[in-house]
Parts: C-alpha cells; structure tokens; sequence
C-alpha cells in the first residue's frame, strides 16, 4: 500500500516549513553581539600601544611672530644639533613702497628661494630661485604694482631650512 500524499497535506507541510524559516530568518540578521540568549561577558584583547619618542608639540605660529626652524636630528645615540646653512637674515625696509632689500649668510653653496606669503600663507611673488654661493648676499627686488597694500611675509628657504619675516606694503 502505498503512502499517497495528497495536496491539502502537501501544501500545509510547505507553509510550516516556510513560517519556520522566517521566523529564524530575524535571528539570523542580527549581529552575533546583540543576541541576548547567551550573556557571557567576553574578554577583549588589550591594544597594543606605540610609544615613540617624539618632542612636544610646538607649533611655528605663536600668535606674534613665527617661530625659527628648528633643525635637531634625531639619531640613535639621541637628539644631535645639525649645522646651520642659513645664518643670518635681514629684510628691509619693514615697510616697503617701492624696493625690498633682503640680506643673508650661507655657510655653504645651496639653492635658495625667496618668495612673498600672504597672511594665509599663500604663495604671493616668486622673487628668486637660484642656486647661490657662500656667504653674505644682498639682494634687491622691485616689488611696485606687484602686491596690494598690507601685511606680508618674505620667506627665504636655503636647503631644508626655512626663514620668515614680516614686511608691511603701502
């Protein structure tokens, strides 16, 4: 005798079976740490953390005037003071019409660029870029109808060192 299934039996099997699934289905969206049935607290790794050794945060804008360049190596025997290659600067006049007149000191050949930055530290002028010999240098710009009246920066860069001054146009 054979098991003859029939339709009513068939299609009542294949609803319970699908109202199963999607009540699991809800279990299954969940995120594994949001289930409550099992609260077990788990122990999380510790993070490792990196100590470097790095100097305090000193930033280059200290309300008033630019801080120089500070120019400390670190190595592994510690912290070593390199040689400075831009010694000396000088831009005059501090309030410029017509002509500025910028000194400097190299102790050693290198190139230099020396360049105008407004108050947002936008590239303004491009006054020099050359390669420039030892020693003191004096150069002079004509800066008239270059810049808008007000405050500028002149910022002379020789090698990886940097240098700024204030300069006020009228």
């Amino acid at each position: 005798m054979g098991k003859n299934i029939t339709k009513p039996k068939l299609l009542q099997f294949f609803c319970i079976l699908c109202i199963g699934i999607l009540c699991n289905a809800s279990v299954f969206a969940q995120k594994s740490d949001s289930l409550n049935y099992f609260s077990r607290s788990k122990k999380t790794p510790k993070p490792t953390t990196i100590k470097p050794n790095l100097p305090s945060y000193r930033p280059l804008f200290d309300g008033f005037t630019f801080l120089p360049y500070n120019n400390v190596l670190a190595t592994k025997g510690g912290a070593q003071k390199s040689e400075k290659n831009l010694t000396f600067i000088k831009v005059s006049p501090s309030t410029v019409d017509d002509q500025i007149t910028v000194v400097y000191k190299l102790e050693r050949e290198s190139n230099i660029s020396i360049k105008i930055m407004d108050l947002l530290g936008n590239e303004v002028a491009t006054l020099a870029t050359e390669r420039s010999g030892s020693g003191e240098q004096t150069k002079t710009f004509s800066i008239a109808n270059r810049l808008s009246s007000g405050i500028y920066f002149v910022r002379i860069v020789a090698g990886a060192e940097t240098s700024v001054k204030r300069i006020s146009v009228l």
